[in-house]
């Protein structure tokens, strides 16, 4: 069995994907994405509308126990 050496440290994605393909052409490159807008503030919380949901099942189990 052969022994495995621990890695001293992380791969750079340029390293990672020159162990894996060999050398780099034109065809791939690397793209930096700028990171997302943050998200906006809503008025209404899950847990709201979690809470309106089940009472328009009960709503919707008394019509039916009604009719």
């Amino acid at each position: 069995m052969r022994k495995v050496k621990p890695r001293l440290r992380p791969l750079s994605e340029a390293e990672a994907y020159h162990r894996c393909h060999g050398e780099r052409n034109t065809d791939v490159r690397i793209v930096h994405l700028e990171p997302r807008r943050p998200r906006y503030e809503t008025q209404v919380t899950g847990e709201d509308l979690r809470s309106a949901f089940e009472r328009k099942l009960d709503q919707r189990e008394h019509e039916e126990a009604g009719v």
